[in-house]
């Protein structure tokens, strides 16, 4: 274990929260100590959920520890039964409360409780939150579903998304009107939504979608074995995949493939001479598995734009993700240390990062506009509008969420060109508020504000060859911040090879002429 301030993932019992707090009449019983209760806020603030998770702690404290513990989780387990009634328990440890080996799951099948009573083996110091979201489903799907007949009409169960999970709610919507213009209905989502019986009778569906393997792959897997359910390998994030998705559930169904593109919006666009300004935009992508391999789809094929690095920090998506890399010739970033992920960004110097909160703070750091497009997440990336990522309008959504953050930069390069401008100076603030200007100086004109360096390295060795003067980064920051990386990187290289220690102005534009030769 080490200590951090960012982490990516949780504990697997996190995981299993996410599923139980997404779910309906079950609950989650959890050995773990006061204090272990933290992870409520990431449901009731970052989600804004209406209602706590369906969570029992034990709570128990350093003085119990010379007691009985295991007494303290059966009367949590027995008064967790009586208060909600669910028609299902889970129970399991924290990974504090996984050190005392108390076994949970061994005890709750021994008190003979009078509903299904599902033992979690979440391996808190070996895997982490994804494993225990798709773990703690499998446990629950391998208990409840049963073989039963199909139902009349084609049908699908999706399978996947939890609570906290990166626009679920709205991909659901999204695959639901996907698989209804085909004549599909859906039978059960889940884990999202179900009820324990709901999962029971997912047995009657002819296939699964497997929207987040992440947290589902395991169940589909057993559920294809045991119950002859076919699953659906390709996640329709992007146009192409969406229609890929299409294919291969017509392949699956014997159905005829029909998508609705009059909701598209991208194609438009990509006609038009502003779709040229993308052309080429170097993007570095980092997340989970299932958006970096969507997202780099997108990003090359649909967008023009240049993948110069990505990776993921789910080490159950490595190898699908180094595959990836390897086709598009770059290296696959696969770790769960964000100060990594920052140095790769910073050597790379991408125009764009495609990544979580994590790499939205980075970018900031590095003056890098970031669109998220995975968790985690904050607040903020859980809209009240409709906003998914899967099917055509999720294309819609992250075309606008990639385009955005460049297409404004021009408006920034404009705002920095007039800079000295009384009303666009740094210290002016909004020009339609007022008591934002500074005090005039003697001459009558609006006070200097002086220039913040655009990464903050002047005076600073750039890899222990140059170093930029205080006029050059100046000088530098007058060049549109989207290209600007490109324009370090260039007159660095300029300067190294011509055995120049001290960038300065006339050392930048040698560089801009020599490279516009």
């Amino acid at each position: 274990m080490k200590l951090t301030v960012w982490t990516y993932e949780g504990p697997p019992h996190v995981g299993a929260m996410r599923v139980a707090t997404g779910m309906r009449d079950l609950h989650y019983v959890l050995h773990a100590p006061q204090g272990d209760t933290y992870a409520e806020l990431l449901f009731t603030m970052i989600e804004r959920r209406d209602h706590r998770p369906p969570v029992t702690y034990t709570t128990f404290q350093a003085r119990d520890l010379g007691a009985d513990t295991a007494n303290l989780f059966k009367q949590a387990a027995q008064d967790a039964y009586d208060r909600f009634q669910p028609q299902a328990i889970i129970v399991g440890a924290s990974c504090t409360a996984e050190l005392i080996q108390d076994d949970p799951g061994g005890m709750a099948e021994t008190m003979g409780l009078p509903v299904p009573t599902i033992p979690l083996d979440l391996p808190s110091y070996q895997r982490k939150e994804n494993f225990g979201a798709d773990e703690t489903f499998f446990q629950i799907v391998k208990t409840l579903v049963k073989p039963m007949e199909r139902t009349k009409q084609v049908t699908a169960n999706l399978i996947g998304p939890t609570a906290l999970g990166f626009r679920h709610r709205d991909d659901i919507q999204e695959v639901t009107a996907l698989l209804s213009d085909m004549g599909i209905s859906v039978n059960v989502v889940a884990p999202m939504t179900s009820s324990p019986a709901d999962i029971a009778r997912m047995g009657a569906a002819h296939f699964n979608v497997l929207m987040y393997p992440e947290t589902a792959e395991s169940a589909a897997r057993w559920m294809e074995r045991e119950l002859g359910q076919p699953y659906t390998k390709t996640v329709p994030i992007g146009v192409g995949a969406t229609r890929d998705f299409i294919e291969e559930v017509a392949t699956i169904t014997g159905k005829d493939a029909c998508l609705d593109t009059s909701r598209l919006r991208l194609p438009w666009y990509s006609k038009s001479v502003d779709s040229t300004y993308l052309t080429g935009k170097r993007v570095f992508l980092f997340g989970d598995g299932t958006h970096v391999l969507a997202a780099a789809r997108i990003a090359q094929d649909e967008m023009g734009f240049e993948v110069v690095g990505m990776g993921c920090y789910n080490r159950e998506m490595a190898r699908s993700v180094r595959a990836k890399a390897r086709e598009m010739g770059i290296e696959a970033t696969i770790t769960d240390d964000y100060l990594e992920v920052e140095r790769v960004i910073e050597a790379l110097q991408p125009e764009m990062i495609l990544g979580t909160q994590m790499e939205r703070h980075i970018g900031k750091r590095l003056g890098i506009p970031c669109a998220v497009i995975s968790a985690p997440v904050h607040v903020q990336d859980f809209p009240a509008r409709y906003s998914p990522q899967m099917g055509i309008e999720g294309a819609n959504v992250i075309f606008d969420t990639w385009v955005h953050p460049l297409v404004m930069g021009l408006e920034e390069h404009l705002l920095h060109m007039f800079r000295e401008d009384f009303e666009f100076h740094d210290a002016a603030g909004p020009s339609h508020h007022g008591g934002h200007a500074p005090s005039p100086t003697d001459a009558g004109g609006p006070a200097p504000q002086p220039a913040a360096s655009p990464r903050g390295l002047s005076g600073e060795m750039k890899d222990g060859s140059v170093i930029w003067l205080a006029d050059a980064e100046k000088e530098l920051k007058k060049i549109p911040f989207f290209v600007r990386g490109k324009a370090r990187r260039n007159t660095e290289v300029f300067a190294t090879e011509r055995g120049v220690a001290e960038i300065s102005v006339d050392t930048l534009y040698e560089a801009k002429a020599h490279y516009a030769r």
